[in-house]
């Protein structure tokens, strides 16, 4: 079954130049990147990607983490990955959320780390199933930022929207 799924490479990813690497890595997969683009996560995205965390004591350094806040890098690249058992093929690759978990050919078992204050440093993020997938995508990729039609869509007129545009020069 054709499944998406939403791929971050995290700050310390791209601090550490490993985009290619895991790009390389996530060719394995056969899957299709579908949309793809570097975001500044907001305080605001950042929690509500991570909402069901936020009961946790280290909610904080979490939304601290994925905002760049721990690194030279404040952004992300946003991926979704399209294709048959993405999500599966995805985690496979990505290995243990603790990188100290994880396989030593995974991913983050590769280039993740735990730091002195115990934050996992995992370099990257992969949809845990298709429920979670659908719920961030749609937190990360407007309808037109992918190149197919991932999820149902609808046309509305809205009114009074303020939208940055390319000024002339």
């Amino acid at each position: 079954m054709n499944q998406n799924s939403l791929i971050l490479i995290k700050p310390d990813g791209l601090v550490k130049s490993l985009t290619g690497n895991i790009l390389t890595r996530m060719s394995e997969t056969k899957l299709e990147i579908v949309a793809a683009k570097i975001v500044r996560v907001s305080p605001e995205l950042a929690k509500a990607h991570y909402q069901h965390l936020a009961d946790k004591p280290f909610f904080d350094e979490l939304i601290t983490y994925l905002q760049g806040q721990l690194h030279d890098r404040r952004k992300v690249m946003a991926m979704v990955y399209w294709g048959e058992d993405a999500i599966n093929k995805v985690r496979a690759l990505a290995g243990a959320t603790n990188p100290e978990e994880a396989e030593p050919t995974s991913i983050r078992g590769a280039y993740g780390r735990i730091t002195s204050k115990g934050i996992y440093e995992n370099v990257i993020h992969a949809s845990s199933d298709a429920i979670e997938a659908e719920r961030e995508i749609k937190l990360w990729f407007e309808p037109d930022e992918i190149i197919l039609d991932a999820f149902p869509t609808k046309t509305e007129t809205l009114n009074d929207v303020k939208k940055r545009v390319w000024a002339k020069a």
